[in-house]
């Protein structure tokens, strides 16, 4: 994928530092500083019956701050640590809550170039590990497209709408107190598995998570697949939760990259359902310029009075350089279904007063 695509991935750079500025030592042993920046302008056509126009950050790519480091303890083992905040640039405060520095990623652990890696902390699940790279709503739509829609219903616990980023594939929130394990890469092939502790005292199996990750890639192909299945204490006192699942793949034909991911997120209390089919492209156009398109169809079942949404968006961007980039986005949610409450809903916004919904916004990323 090229590196103009990547300046839109702002959501994975937070996982893969790059262009960060490094120190090290005559062991090997090095430190890395990188950041990532993001703000514009947004125009949104319905928010509870009224349009607005406003300034935003953190859209196209989170706004992060982060030190990784890797101490080498010879034999191919190295030490590692990655320690990222997340906040919002225009007034500075620390997302999502103040007082939590280190919100956004904090982990420790050992990694061998044979065995594999294992970390310690709070950390990403795999849904987001292996199936981000497959999502191009994300790449094209950013923090506005994450999934949203008439599915309040399906009832997440400690979700500030009851169904934002149903599916984690955006990794809106992490797995605290977890060990997560990930395997070198075989013949293309890399697999993992991550356990969260509840830290419940006589609870050890209640309010825990299971998390479980492939991804193969092949030439121009690739292919992941994702497992995740987090018990809430709100929840049948932490014995049922919200199960994920999900498969992606991903072809790169040079100036073109084509996307397509399937995820399935299940109440395992209520039996609220939603299945969720996403396609779209990147096109390298020519020097500087891409453009970016996708389509995601969102479907309730019958618990979710079969509430449904439609959503495009697209985003022409130009870098201006290795790391930085303008862009221009435009989105769009049209939600159909037979319940109360179906209102087109954009993440990140106040739901439409009717089943349509569109934004569009300019702005600039960068990073270091």
């Amino acid at each position: 994928m090229s590196k103009r695509i990547l300046l839109f991935v702002g959501w994975m750079l937070c996982v893969t530092i790059a262009q960060a500025q490094q120190s090290q030592d005559s062991s090997g042993s090095s430190v890395m500083i990188s950041g990532l920046l993001d703000a514009g302008v947004s125009y949104v056509t319905n928010q509870a019956g009224h349009s607005a126009t406003f300034a935003d950050s953190g859209i196209i790519a989170p706004n992060l701050l982060g030190f990784r480091g890797t101490e080498d303890l010879g034999g191919g083992s190295s030490a590692i640590f990655n320690i990222v905040t997340q906040f919002n640039l225009m007034n500075g405060t620390v997302l999502p809550s103040a007082g939590a520095l280190f919100n956004r990623e904090a982990y420790v652990g050992l990694s061998n170039r044979r065995l594999g890696t294992l970390t310690f902390g709070n950390q990403f699940d795999f849904m987001m590990d292996e199936l981000l790279q497959y999502d191009p709503s994300c790449y094209f739509g950013g923090f506005y497209n994450f999934r949203q829609g008439p599915f309040a219903g399906l009832g997440i616990p400690q979700n500030p709408t009851g169904s934002f980023d149903f599916d984690r594939v955006s990794g809106s929130t992490r797995i605290p107190n977890s060990v997560k394990y990930k395997s070198p890469t075989i013949s293309g092939l890399t697999v993992g598995a991550m356990y969260g502790f509840s830290n419940q005292s006589g609870a050890f199996s209640a309010g825990n998570t299971l998390s479980f990750g492939a991804d193969y890639t092949i030439g121009r192909l690739g292919l992941g697949a994702a497992y995740t299945y987090i018990k809430y204490p709100q929840l049948n006192n932490g014995h049922d939760g919200i199960r994920n699942f999900g498969l992606g793949g991903r072809y790169d034909a040079g100036i073109l990259q084509g996307f397509l991911l399937y995820t399935h997120t299940e109440n395992t209390l209520s039996g609220a359902e939603i299945n969720v089919l996403v396609t779209g492209a990147n096109w390298n156009i020519r020097g500087a310029w891409s453009l970016g398109v996708s389509y995601e169809y969102m479907k309730g079942n019958t618990v979710l009075a079969n509430n449904s949404a439609s959503q495009f968006s697209t985003t022409l961007g130009y870098a201006l350089s290795k790391r930085t980039a303008l862009s221009i986005t435009a989105l769009y949610q049209h939600a159909n279904g037979n319940g109360a409450q179906t209102q087109a809903w954009m993440n990140a916004l106040q739901s439409s007063s009717t089943s349509d919904q569109a934004l569009f916004r300019v702005g600039m990323t960068t990073r270091f």
